[in-house]
């Protein structure tokens, strides 16, 4: 399966020679992990930013959303930085970006230059971990067999989620939310310290000039996942179309999206090639990918409000079920990594499999959410919610390698995280707030009819603590109503894809070496650059 092995043991060359060679590469995956616990904003403290920086819930979700739409949109020039600079070069900047941004954010208050910060940390962000996973690819699978690749790497990515939402809740509970922010500054100032003492400057291939990128494309892509996002994330507090600012927006979004086409159509080297949409299978995923991040987004807002306005827990509390999550992730990538690699099962009954846990997250928070529940009963869900996240997203990834070649991967890539991290999420949350603010009047309604004079005088009670227990109830209830929709809407997914299948093969194709890319990269520039075509 993949590539074939390599002759002699895995080297990384681009340490000094007093490093042990034993742990080059885990100094290189504590790199990565440091890069992933880093973000522009962190959540963990959203309630407490709200009151420092006199925000909205929505201003810290949409700096949180730039962050990861900074990460979303660089992916197609990952290659092309890693061809025109050195792997020192690349890890010092990135890690210089992330500390500046970190140092920088907690004194904005200006909302479009928190965005705009919260955008370039991302970028820095994705450079400096993919600067580190490609560097110890062959470690991990000396095959660059995917299905090893991608399990393990998503332990990293989604692991380090869950860890910085916990580093985050502590620092902010024992000292302040800004502490956090200075956290990821002293990890970045290790980072830049292992690259000044441990690493030299090492070009593995013949320096490629940044020609025949797309910038102008870039930005307009980026600029509208920008107004998609706003639109989705603002949409409820505008009251929507009836606000001129989303009709304006609207209107902006569409004009956008027919400049990124007519662009992508018109020039020789587009951001986007038009080629890298019509591979077979890839709309069905880029759907599929975004219904499951709309039906895991019930995390930021359902589970949100039945912690903080029925429960009423505190972070310390609430970030107990963190730990299960990252139980449930690993058991998801090892899971994966066993069915694919090992055993190598069809892809879609795997996918099949993570839509059944994803079954018993949103049933079993059905089922169990109450008042008189102790936080013990949320593990099983929890757990479940992350195999799911994990089995389903590693999935996805090897199927998106596979159906694509390489020169369209990290486009396709591109496109697939602007709907994994931004618009699937969003559009979830989006649509959960719409369902709370229609349940809950509703519920309020029905139910509270039955309070009267007539019952009232029959059976005297506290009025005021009566009112806060009955909103609490209706709450509650209302959460419970739109889960049982999530769950319906997840099951019949469920059924459908029984029903389907898309013949993914199992082997993996050869991935080729770092020179062969280059090689296709500098063919396809070279060829676009001369091609005798009056299209420019």
């Amino acid at each position: 399966m993949g590539a074939p092995v390599l002759n002699g043991p895995f080297t990384m060359p681009m340490f000094r020679s007093f490093v042990p060679r034993k742990i080059q590469p885990w100094i290189y995956l504590f790199i990565a992990v440091t890069f992933q616990l880093s973000g522009g904003v962190y959540l963990g403290a959203l309630n407490q930013m709200i009151g420092g920086k006199v925000l909205m819930r929505e201003d810290i979700l949409m700096c949180m959303y730039a962050n990861l739409a900074g990460m979303a949109i660089y992916f197609p020039l990952l290659f092309r930085m890693k061809f025109r600079f050195t792997n020192k070069t690349l890890l010092t900047s990135a890690a210089l970006g992330v500390l500046l941004c970190n140092l920088v954010a907690p004194s904005i208050s200006f909302l479009p230059l928190l965005w705009l910060v919260c955008f370039i940390e991302g970028m820095c962000k994705i450079q400096g971990t993919f600067e580190c996973m490609s560097n110890i690819q062959l470690w991990m699978t000396p095959t660059r067999d995917f299905t090893v690749f991608f399990p393990w790497l998503h332990i990293v990515i989604l692991g380090s989620i869950q860890l910085s939402d916990l580093i985050t809740t502590y620092l902010m509970y024992h000292y302040n939310w800004t502490y956090m922010h200075l956290f990821i500054v002293g990890l970045m100032l290790i980072v830049l310290f292992i690259q000044f003492t441990c690493v030299k400057h090492l070009r593995f291939m013949r320096k490629f000039p940044l020609f025949g990128i797309d910038w102008l494309g870039a930005a307009l892509w980026a600029a509208l996942l920008a107004e998609i996002t706003f639109l989705f994330n603002y949409g409820d507090w505008y009251d929507w179309w009836n606000s001129p600012v989303i009709r304006q927006l609207s209107v902006a979004i569409i004009i956008t999206l027919v400049f990124c086409i007519w662009r992508m159509m018109t020039i020789r080297h587009p951001f986007l090639e038009p080629k890298m949409w019509t591979y077979r299978f890839y709309w069905p995923l880029l759907g599929l990918i975004t219904i499951v991040e709309a039906f895991l987004a019930t995390e930021h807002v359902l589970e949100e409000v039945f912690y903080e306005e029925v429960m009423k827990y505190e972070e310390m509390v609430s970030v107990q079920l963190d730990w299960f999550a990252i139980i449930g992730i690993i058991g998801g990538c090892l899971f994966s990594y066993w069915w694919m690699h090992v055993k190598q099962y069809n892809y879609v009954r795997l996918i099949i499999v993570g839509f059944v846990g994803l079954i018993g997250y949103l049933i079993g928070y059905y089922l169990t959410l109450s008042t008189d529940i102790h936080i013990s009963q949320l593990y099983l869900p929890t757990i479940c919610r992350g195999f799911a996240y994990a089995v389903l997203s590693a999935t996805f990834m090897v199927c998106l390698e596979e159906i694509m070649t390489f020169q369209h991967f990290f486009q396709g890539l591109s496109v697939f995280n602007m709907l994994h991290m931004v618009v699937g999420g969003v559009l979830g949350c989006a649509i959960y707030s719409q369902g709370l603010a229609y349940y809950v009047p509703d519920n309020l309604g029905r139910y509270g009819s039955a309070i009267d004079h007539v019952s009232f005088s029959s059976n005297p009670f506290h009025l005021s603590h009566y009112m806060e227990e009955f909103i609490s109830q209706m709450m509650e209830v209302s959460i419970k109503q739109i889960y049982g929709w999530v769950a319906y809407a997840c099951i019949f997914l469920f059924l459908l894809l029984l029903l389907y299948d898309f013949p993914i093969r199992r082997s993996l194709k050869r991935m080729p070496n770092w020179k062969n890319v280059a090689r296709e990269v500098k063919n396809t520039f070279w060829r676009t650059s001369h091609a005798p075509s009056n299209k420019r």
